[in-house]
């Protein structure tokens, strides 16, 4: 009966000889990760010094090929290899590589550059997260995803057997309370906006425009991200329809080099989307429309110079607006909840998935939508259960009204 072969990565006994005065040579079979068996040696003064050494050389063993990624390759040349690799592919958008480039700059470059892949083990690739994770946990997920995409590349090479970001613990996902504006929020909110948009009487510069209290309002009327508000166009809405309609069909991205540009699809395919807008909303957008100036992409929101109004500098606006204020924790977000919330309570989830173009109405119930404090009244139902207490039977339904 043959014997059958040693798995891929292993090796057989280890022979030592000695060679020479003071010299000795270790020896083994090792089945290559190609598949094929080949003698590897190592020598060093003592044979079990030399066994150590052989045995170094043997974990350390890569695939013999003329490749430009091995197991001694260094993380930061694999990161720009794997970078090189997505961007030549055109298959994820310009800001999608821009922010998997900003993880490698801020978070893993510093902390694995001169590693070589070999020593990127599953347990430092994990402590690395999970100290990312203890102050930002949404960094640390993208952190993951990067490594997870730039070790896999390893594996195709042939580098390393297998992805050790795939053995890293599961990051713990943070508590999140949907808090979403009342009535006197949004009071508020429109209040320190006119008082942020009033002339300082000596305080040089142009005048701030109504735009930032269109914006709001228009965010407050559809639930669109802020990236799709300032993307609209005057050819995406129908004012003269009996209901009027606003179409969500793009939106503004950003890319290094590029700047802000609009991007003539949505996030995702279920964020293209008709929204039909309360009467307040074409009420402010008819009125605008009447005095807006031209602009060479058919902005609603354009900037003094004719260019996309950035997404960067509404936020900026608003933190401008709400400076001496209690709202520092309402930001464009916070407007786009307060729909979802509304929707649902009015209506269902699924409604408000749909206004803000989430392909899950998970996503939309878990982050979207402020859940009440106080559980639905089914005190009557639960009456039941105090059947018989005591041998007496359950009082009757009572009437409020009598007491």
């Amino acid at each position: 009966m043959a014997r059958p072969e040693m798995p891929i990565g292993t090796w057989g006994n280890i022979r030592t000889e000695k060679i020479g005065p003071n010299r000795f040579r270790a020896r083994a079979r090792f089945r290559d990760y190609d598949g094929k068996t080949r003698d590897i040696e190592a020598t060093d003064t003592t044979g079990p010094a030399a066994v150590r050494a052989l045995k170094v050389k043997l974990r350390d063993r890569t695939t013999p090929n003329d490749d430009e990624i091995t197991r001694e390759t260094r993380v930061s040349r694999l990161a720009e290899l794997w970078i090189e690799e997505i961007t030549a592919e055109e298959r994820i958008t310009p800001q999608t590589i821009h922010r998997y480039q900003t993880s490698l700059r801020t978070a893993i470059l510093p902390a694995l550059s001169n590693l070589r892949i070999r020593e990127a083990s599953v347990g430092r690739l994990d402590r690395l997260l999970r100290d990312i994770a203890k102050d930002r946990p949404s960094a640390a997920k993208g952190v993951k995803v990067v490594l997870g995409q730039m070790f896999a590349l390893a594996v195709r090479h042939g580098a390393i057997p297998t992805n050790p970001v795939r053995d890293t613990g599961r990051l713990r996902k943070p508590r999140r309370t949907v808090v979403v504006l009342t009535d006197e929020h949004l009071q508020a909110v429109r209040t320190a906006i006119r008082d942020w948009q009033k002339p300082v009487p000596g305080k040089p510069g142009p005048r701030h425009t109504g735009d930032l209290a269109d914006i709001v309002d228009l965010m407050l009327a559809t639930g669109a991200r802020i990236g799709e508000i300032l993307a609209l166009r005057w050819e995406d809405l129908d004012l003269a329809a009996k209901r009027p309609t606003l179409t969500i069909c793009g939106t503004l991205v950003f890319v290094k080099g590029k700047g802000f540009f609009r991007q003539p699809w949505t996030k995702s395919d279920a964020g293209y989307r008709m929204i039909v807008l309360p009467r307040f909303a074409a009420g402010m957008l008819l009125a605008r429309k009447l005095g807006a100036a031209d602009n060479p992409h058919d902005a609603i929101f354009a900037s003094r110079r004719g260019t996309w109004l950035s997404p960067n500098n509404v936020r900026r606006q608003w933190r401008q607006a709400r400076a001496d204020t209690d709202l520092d924790w309402v930001t464009p977000h916070t407007f786009r909840k307060t729909v979802a919330t509304l929707i649902k309570e009015e209506t269902d989830t699924k409604s408000a998935s749909a206004q803000l173009g989430h392909s899950s109405e998970e996503v939309t119930d878990t982050y979207y939508i402020a859940k009440p404090v106080q559980a639905p009244d089914v005190s009557d139902i639960l009456e039941r259960l105090g059947a018989d207490r005591n041998g007496r039977p359950t009082p009757a339904k009572h009437d409020d009204a009598h007491g």
